[in-house]
């Protein structure tokens, strides 16, 4: 039996792996959950799946949680607190870590499972965004094996060849081919964007996602931390990486090799399926989703991704470029904008517009010898200069 710890476990990612692993009783054993503070959900998660431990970040949600679960005939023992995601992230008893959590708060926890040389099931593209040198030298130093469960990383992993981490020009790979369905606005014009609802932003056409990714879709923003963890994932650059708007989310990604080839991955938008198939590999294994068919999708279309659109990928593309601390400024200035316009008080062009002042105000540098340390005061600093735009942006 395969032990299991979902990180996240009330998220959507989280939700649909724990549906993946209810599938395979005789293969899988779920070890721990956490939430942050949906303790409805993962009331009824613990009496589904039995884990041996549940954490609640909030610790007024564990309290709640341990008094619905009191009359389980061996509860699961709660903890709570931050600190206690990571202790969950090294259990012995876990061999896979499933890393869902949203943002850089799940960065700690994934740092740990890595640090554990667990299968780490790679959902939580902050972690290799704010921090990428500092987890793959763990993953070597510990022997953890990185597996990737965004759908387009996902697939660019199936369409890699095994000699990957030598570096793409080595093993033929001419570039990657990264799709985006161009979200709820792919045919909006960028002047209609700035009235854009939170509900309108998070109405995605073809995906199932929370509230704060599915604004990342919308502002194209995901994709470009999709750009920064591929450079880590594959050992490469933002220039071999091309952005390929794909409306009907049928190819997950591609890559191009020097003979003229082209790899696709192809299937149903569902991330079931790369979540089974992180959890079963080399193998393959049923994970619940529909079998595509290419008669009722007819057709497929690519397009540029519009940057008068979506001027969130070139901000992306730059903090790629410049390195160091870059895409760590990056992603704490696009936390605190998403928030701010999930709560209405910024429209969505803001969104671009306060993660560049930011950015401008706080230029890219080494990460430096104090490593993790450096890049978490780094990420508080720019989460300041955010607040502090913010505060301009309403004066």
């Amino acid at each position: 039996m395969i032990g299991i710890t979902v990180l996240g476990s009330t998220g959507s990612i989280g939700v649909s792996t724990l549906d993946v692993v209810l599938r395979h009783p005789e293969r899988f054993r779920v070890v721990a959950l956490s939430a942050h503070r949906n303790v409805e959900r993962m009331a009824e998660q613990c009496r589904r799946v039995q884990p041996s431990y549940a954490v609640m970040v909030d610790p007024a949600a564990a309290a709640s949680l341990r008094e619905q679960l009191a009359d389980m005939p061996r509860p699961p023992e709660v903890l709570a607190g931050a600190e206690a995601l990571e202790t969950i992230a090294a259990l012995p008893e876990a061999d896979y870590v499933m890393a869902a959590i949203v943002g850089a708060a799940g960065l700690p926890s994934t740092l740990a499972a890595t640090q554990a040389g667990k299968r780490v099931l790679l959902a939580n593209k902050e972690a290799l965004v704010v921090a990428g040198d500092i987890v793959m030298r763990a993953a070597v130093a510990s022997g953890a094996l990185l597996l990737p469960i965004d759908s387009e990383h996902n697939a660019i992993f199936q369409c890699m060849p095994p000699s990957f981490a030598d570096g793409l020009g080595q093993c033929g790979v001419e570039r990657i081919l990264l799709t985006a369905s161009g979200g709820p606005f792919r045919d909006a014009s960028p002047a209609s964007l700035a009235a854009v609802t939170p509900d309108q932003a998070c109405a995605h056409p073809n995906w199932q996602m929370g509230r704060k990714i599915s604004v990342d879709s919308a502002t194209m923003m995901n994709k470009g931390l999709e750009i920064i963890e591929a450079c880590w994932l594959f050992n490469t650059s933002p220039a071999k990486i091309q952005v390929v708007v794909h409306p009907q989310s049928v190819i997950h990604s591609m890559v191009q090799y020097s003979d003229g080839s082209v790899l696709a991955q192809l299937g149903n938008p569902d991330m079931r399926t790369p979540i089974a198939h992180a959890l079963a590999w080399p193998q393959r294994m049923a994970s619940g989703v529909e079998p595509l068919d290419l008669f009722v999708t007819a057709h497929l279309d690519f397009e540029p991704p519009a940057p008068e659109r979506f001027p969130c990928l070139e901000l992306a593309y730059r903090a790629a470029a410049e390195g160091g601390t870059g895409p760590v400024v990056l992603n704490a200035a696009n936390e605190v904008a998403v928030a701010a316009f999930l709560a209405e008080r910024i429209g969505f062009t803001q969104i671009a517009s306060l993660v560049e002042r930011t950015m401008d105000q706080l230029p890219a540098e080494p990460v430096g010898a104090a490593g993790l340390e450096h890049v978490l005061a780094v990420d508080a600093r720019a989460r300041g200069l955010a607040e502090q735009g913010l505060r301009a942006l309403a004066a």
